[in-house]
C-alpha cells in the first residue's frame, strides 16, 4: 500500500459520521491514509488484527477460504468498515481477507485508538452492534441458501444484490465490473457453472451481458428464481 497525501474529508465513512464533533481531532491525528491498487490484498486471513480500515474511495472484496476454494461475503465500497470481524475477545486474528477491486483510497486506525473511540462514542458502537447483527442474519440466510437453493436461483439473487449496492451505470450495466470467477466465489460455485447458467439467464432474456459488464432485463424473472419452496 502506498500513503496516500490526500486525506478523507472526515464526513464521508460510518465512523467519522456517528463520532461526536470534539472527537474528530484526535482521528485526524491518528488515522493514515492509504492508497491500494487493484488486487492488492488490504487485510490477509489469519493475520494479526492491528487496526481495522475504513474505504474512503473504491471497491473491495471480503472474502475467506472454503476448503480448497474462496467464498467472496460481501463487498465493501465507500465509507464501508472493513477489518471488523477480527475483533474479538477470544482471537487477535483476521478471519477474512480484503483485496481491492480496483483503485482504492483506504484509512486506517490502530486498534488501541478505535477500542478507545468505541468506550466514548456510544452512537458509533451502537450503530456497530446493529451492524454486526445485520451480518450475522445476512450469513444465516446465504447458509440455508447454500442448502436449499439452486445454484442459478443463488446467481439471480447475487446479481440482484450486486444491483442494489452498486446501482447501474449511464448504460444501464450494473456499477462494478467482476470476473466470473469472482462472481462464483461470491455465488458459492464454480467458475463453470456460473458460466453455463449466465449463458441460461441470457437466453431466458433475464440479463444481458457485453463483456464483465452485466444488465437486468427483467428483474421479476430473476427474482422468481430466488424463491425457496
Amino acid at each position: 500500500m502506498k500513503k496516500n497525501t490526500k486525506a478523507c474529508d472526515l464526513q464521508s465513512c460510518l465512523m467519522c459520521r456517528l463520532v461526536l464533533k470534539e472527537w474528530k481531532l484526535p482521528v485526524e491525528t491518528h488515522r493514515k491514509n492509504f492508497l491500494v491498487k487493484k488486487g492488492e490484498v488490504i487485510i490477509k486471513e489469519g493475520d494479526t488484527v492491528n487496526g481495522i480500515y475504513f474505504v474512503n474511495k473504491g471497491k473491495v472484496k471480503i472474502h475467506k477460504t472454503w476448503g480448497d476454494k474462496e467464498l467472496i461475503i460481501r463487498f465493501a465500497s465507500n465509507g464501508a468498515i472493513i477489518g471488523h470481524r477480527g475483533l474479538s475477545t477470544r482471537s487477535a486474528i483476521f478471519p477474512i481477507s480484503a483485496t481491492a477491486l480496483e483503485a482504492t483510497s483506504v484509512c486506517f486506525i490502530d486498534l488501541d485508538f478505535f477500542m478507545s473511540t468505541l468506550k466514548i462514542n456510544s452512537e458509533l458502537t451502537f450503530q456497530l452492534m446493529m451492524f454486526y447483527a445485520d451480518e450475522l442474519q445476512e450469513s444465516e440466510r446465504r447458509m440455508r441458501n447454500l442448502a436449499h437453493m439452486s445454484v442459478k436461483g443463488r446467481l439471480a439473487l447475487s446479481i440482484i444484490q450486486l444491483k442494489d449496492q452498486f446501482g447501474v451505470n449511464d448504460r444501464g450495466h450494473i456499477n462494478i465490473t467482476l470476473s466470473r470467477q469472482d462472481l462464483a466465489a461470491f455465488t458459492g460455485t464454480t467458475y463453470e457453472t456460473v458460466f453455463r447458467m449466465m449463458n441460461e439467464l441470457v437466453k431466458e432474456d433475464l440479463i444481458s451481458v457485453t463483456g464483465k459488464a452485466i444488465s437486468v432485463k427483467d428483474p421479476r424473472g430473476l427474482k422468481a428464481l430466488t424463491l425457496i419452496a
